[in-house]
């Protein structure tokens, strides 16, 4: 069964967002992870088109959220939690937030994006050049890093890092995977990988 066959059951084949039923697609609630079922739902265009574009946000379409915050499902909560943090200056998005409950592990990857935070809150994390990152970035190490723990090897210069996330409480702090141990890796020791034209 596809993703989307398995999320049109589990929402009988309504956005998970609003409860529309046309123009209905897969969104992967990022930073993305290990993706598949978990880390989606079944959204709507208006949905999935505002959610990706903050400037065509229209508030009145998102009160749908009273209804789909309470979701037993995790990455529609994590939709609900940025949305309504995105719209908390319009009163009631406020009040909705203030009722709201996710666990520990959710809040963290709902608040990955960094998107609640006012400008001069958010961290910006930028590699060894000055290159803005961003989480889903691929980084290549410059210079040879001792890991330790999970392996105890060392992590070769030049060696590329893909789909890091960003901490969202150190901007000197990034996340990813080396020979399969999961690391956090100093900014500074970094640089982005641009894709090649």
């Amino acid at each position: 069964m596809s993703i989307k066959a398995e999320l049109e059951a589990r929402s009988g084949n309504a956005c998970e967002l609003c409860a529309a039923t046309k123009d209905l697609n897969v969104y992967q609630v990022k930073p993305v992870d290990v993706g598949g079922l978990d880390e989606s739902l079944l959204a709507c265009e208006t949905c999935s088109s505002q959610i990706d574009n903050p400037e065509t946000t229209d508030s009145n379409h998102w009160r749908c959220l009273n209804d789909s915050m309470w979701s037993e499902f995790d990455s529609v909560k994590v939709i609900a939690w940025r949305m309504l943090h995105r719209l908390k200056k319009e009163g009631w998005p406020q009040d909705l937030l203030d009722m709201m409950y996710l666990e520990e592990a959710t809040e963290k990857w709902a608040a990955a994006t960094g998107e609640h935070l006012s400008e001069d809150e958010k961290i910006i994390h930028k590699d060894a050049n000055g290159a803005l990152l961003s989480a889903g970035d691929t980084i290549t190490l410059t210079q040879d890093l001792d890991v330790k723990g999970g392996g105890n090897f060392t992590a070769k210069r030049g060696t590329a890092v893909r789909n890091i996330s960003l901490s969202h409480d150190n901007a000197e702090h990034i996340e990813g995977r080396i020979n399969g141990v999961h690391i956090v890796i100093l900014t500074k020791f970094v640089k982005k990988s641009f894709p090649k034209e």
